[in-house]
């Protein structure tokens, strides 16, 4: 069963322009969908790997989502809300008080590498896909 129909050749730029735009609002939807999904599972692996003292630490790690000019991109950030002025000590270790280091405890960086490799994974297959 063929979906084709004819073109006349006067309307074959017009007709080009609308497959490719709708190709592109479908890629761009389905990217941000991705980019929220990946963002949330990034979350969850920063708290299921955050040392945990009183909990306060691991609790604050939140998603933010901003959606572009007119809707073309979405960002989605992970941070720590009230609780970011340590994230870079427990990642990378710091100098005890009386001498000595803490040892650093990687949590943050392993679940970016993954969500970045789930990004460009699936923005791959969504292109490839178009819808």
């Amino acid at each position: 069963m063929s979906n084709s129909s004819t073109i006349d050749v006067g309307d074959l730029s017009a007709t080009v322009n609308k497959i490719l735009d709708k190709y592109g609002d479908n890629v761009r939807k389905a990217t941000g969908e991705l980019i929220k999904k990946v963002a949330k599972e990034a979350k969850d692996d920063v708290k299921n790997g955050a040392p945990v003292r009183t909990g306060r630490y691991k609790k604050s790690w939140s998603v933010k989502i901003e959606e572009g000019s007119a809707g073309l991109y979405t960002i989605a950030t992970v941070h720590s809300r009230d609780r970011y002025q340590i994230a870079h000590l427990l990642e990378k270790g710091h100098a005890k008080r009386g001498g000595g280091r803490v040892p650093g405890r990687a949590h943050i960086k392993p679940a970016e590498e993954a969500a970045v490799e789930k990004v460009q994974e699936g923005v791959e297959e969504i292109a490839q896909k178009g819808d």
